[in-house]
């Protein structure tokens, strides 16, 4: 009667697999040399992401960003002439504008990400992953510089003017 008698009743299923060598059996909050792995806060988790962002991504936002703050410093030289009383042909289509910055945003911030950023796995093959990638990007970031562009450029501009 030699060998392994079998689990008895007093032993435990994470020991059985500790002796098994099952990494996937650690306890949680573990590492496998059994000392305690020390959780970190939500700001620290996210900083950590935004040190770490993975390369695809940064290039998608900076296309993006540089995109957004050319076409926003035509449209707010635009918006400071009406508001200068410039008579231009059209009159005001400030709102037509504005759609078209953000469509613009968009499209070539799509555009020059399927153009910076390879396939995943696949390195010097773009694919429409890339454009959707930069399209996910450029949206917020054409809201965020109308934001900043309005609500915080132009009223600086406005009072370095008076």
């Amino acid at each position: 009667m030699t060998g392994d008698p079998g689990p008895g009743p007093g032993d435990d299923a994470a020991a059985d697999a500790d002796r098994r060598g099952d990494p996937a059996s650690d306890a949680p909050g573990s590492d496998a040399l059994g000392s305690a792995i020390r959780r970190r806060g939500w700001v620290e988790v996210r900083w950590r992401q935004f040190r770490r962002a993975p390369t695809p991504v940064v290039r998608a936002v900076l296309s993006s960003v540089v995109v957004a703050a050319v076409l926003g410093i035509l449209l707010l030289a635009y918006d400071l002439a009406l508001d200068a009383g410039a008579n231009l042909p059209g009159g005001d289509l400030r709102v037509l504008a504005g759609f078209a910055f953000v469509g613009a945003v968009a499209f070539l911030g799509a555009w020059l990400t399927y153009l910076v950023v390879p396939q995943p796995g696949r390195p010097g093959v773009h694919s429409r992953w890339s454009a959707a990638l930069g399209l996910f990007a450029a949206l917020p970031i054409a809201y965020l510089a109308l934001v900043i562009l309005f609500q915080i450029v132009k009223p600086l501009l406005q009072e370095i003017g008076r």
